[in-house]
């Protein structure tokens, strides 16, 4: 199919109703408010539910019970938004039911503003509803790779009955860029075998996430644990740039990644052995290749568009072997090219260690930008 200039937030809308989408339940927030906008349209021509909601706390709970039939179902918010549905998406994730969640994220913390941001890392990696349980987060670098992996979100989160979140900073849903849409797929007919069916005359089921024996919860806690092992060892996804002969390693994702890249092109040209990965599943977290890549590299520049939050990660998977430095951006401020290139040069120049913690280091180089 040819490409068309369009909108990344409606390059998602139009990709999930594509993918077989047949209810989408939401609450307006900026900066995902086109993907919505879209589907208040597409939905009702195509004779599907859309619904907006009350509150973000009425959209999450309307997505629970339509997942429950089995349907393809979605919802979409913002950081603040998001943080309003963390107890649906814990009994979702606790009723055992295929949901898709596209977080675009704005500054924070608090109501913040409007720009872009990649301060949700937190809260949807490692999650802010209550409970043992994880949710797949996938997270594009381009209108076309979040077109791609619209289709397959909804394709995990019915393989591992999951959640599963596309993350994208305000920057990605708000760009326009070519991107081939793909065909319309047939809707399902066929009824999961664990979904509830109404009034039809077959089998009663039961979906909830209470639990109240003990050793049930137990079961229920252990079959989540060992399908996110299945999760880490099959769905892990990254893209890795120059890395044959890399001498360090940047680690972006999403928009971070993207300008990275660049920064990473232009240190290349200066000399400097220097690749990129930039990881696709922020979870499962690429930590294969971040530990084969410790025992080669002399050392590790993260980037992020908050205060460090993926470099946690990082910093676990490296484990001391070797120097890992950070440059953020903070509160919708995002990156430039150069800024990264600065710190990549300043990575292969300077004296490295693998004493304090890189955040200090950043903090105390940020004082002067800020002043």
């Amino acid at each position: 199919m040819a490409k068309e200039l369009i909108k990344g937030n409606t390059a998602v809308a139009e990709a999930a109703l594509r993918a077989g989408l047949e209810a989408y339940f939401g609450y307006p927030i900026t900066p995902q408010t086109e993907l919505l906008e879209h589907l208040s349209l597409r939905m009702p021509e195509l004779g599907r539910v859309f619904v907006q909601a009350e509150s973000e706390l009425g959209a999450i709970n309307m997505v629970y019970g339509a997942a429950c039939t089995g349907k393809r179902v979605m919802t979409s918010s913002s950081s603040p938004g998001v943080s309003l549905m963390m107890e649906g998406l814990s009994y979702i994730a606790g009723t055992e039911v295929p949901v898709v969640f596209v977080d675009v994220v704005r500054g924070g913390p608090g109501l913040g503003n409007i720009a872009p941001s990649q301060s949700d890392y937190n809260q949807i990696v490692h999650g802010g509803g209550h409970g043992d349980y994880h949710v797949i987060v996938l997270a594009p670098a381009s209108v076309q790779e979040a077109v791609d992996l619209t289709g397959l979100a909804f394709d995990l989160a019915e393989k591992y009955r999951s959640l599963v979140c596309i993350l994208l900073d305000g920057s990605l849903g708000q760009m326009m860029e070519p991107a081939e849409i793909p065909p319309m797929q047939p809707l399902k007919t066929e009824i999961p075998d664990w979904a509830v069916r109404g009034t039809d005359g077959g089998e009663k089921r039961i979906l909830t996430s209470i639990n109240l024996d003990p050793p049930d919860q137990e079961r229920l806690n252990y079959r989540l644990m060992t399908r996110w092992q299945e999760i880490e060892a099959k769905e892990v996804r990254y893209k890795g740039y120059y890395l044959d002969d890399a001498e360090f390693v940047v680690v972006g994702f999403g928009t971070a990644g993207r300008v990275s890249l660049s920064a990473v092109r232009a240190a290349r040209e200066k000399g400097i052995k220097v690749g990129l990965v930039r990881p696709i599943t922020l979870a499962p977290f690429p930590n294969a290749i971040l530990d084969e890549l410790a025992e080669q590299v002399q050392g590790f520049l993260v980037v992020e568009m908050n205060a460090g939050q993926m470099l946690e990660d990082v910093r676990l998977v490296v484990r001391g072997r070797k120097p890992v430095e950070f440059f953020g951006r903070m509160g919708g401020v995002v990156p430039y090219p150069d800024e990264v290139l600065t710190e990549i040069e300043h990575l292969a120049a300077s004296p490295l260690t693998t004493e304090g913690h890189p955040r200090d280091r950043w903090l105390a180089r940020m004082e002067k930008v800020l002043e």
